[in-house]
């Protein structure tokens, strides 16, 4: 199994401790404010279906067009319930970066080949929070 897929697996197997790691950071975040009071339950659903459906997002099947329906509609939400653009685009940011600190965690990258795989999944991870969060600030402002 190539490297860059065992660590999507390793992301989604963990979706659960990520959320709640993720759910931590943006409860107490200086920049995401409406995250400290908004309901914990439904926040850390949210996290949850983000990580384990990261195979998914990057998938090859998935299109730029799926990402933009689903992050302009997102966008949207996140408004008509509250959140300033900027903590929605915080809390994305710290969704991305969970991803990354749990791969260097986990310390399976012993070759060359393998950090070189484990970037290739980074660029993939990055180009579709990009998206994720160009599309949701669209969404914000329609």
């Amino acid at each position: 199994m190539l490297v860059s897929q065992r660590l999507v697996d390793l992301i989604e197997r963990n979706a659960d401790e990520l959320a709640k790691r993720w759910l931590r950071d943006v409860q107490k975040h200086k920049g995401t404010p409406t995250y400290h009071s908004y309901n914990p339950t439904l926040l850390h659903q949210r996290a949850f279906s983000v990580y384990s459906q990261l195979g998914k997002w990057l998938s090859k099947d998935t299109t730029r067009e799926d990402i933009a329906k689903y992050y302009l509609a997102l966008g949207s939400k996140r408004r008509k319930e509250g959140f300033a653009l900027s903590e929605l685009v915080q809390a994305l940011i710290i969704t991305r970066r969970h991803v990354w600190l749990k791969v260097l965690e986990d310390g399976f990258l012993n070759t060359a080949l393998d950090m070189h795989q484990a970037l290739d999944l980074e660029n993939h991870v990055v180009l579709f929070f990009d998206r994720a969060i160009y599309f949701a600030v669209h969404g914000y402002e329609d």
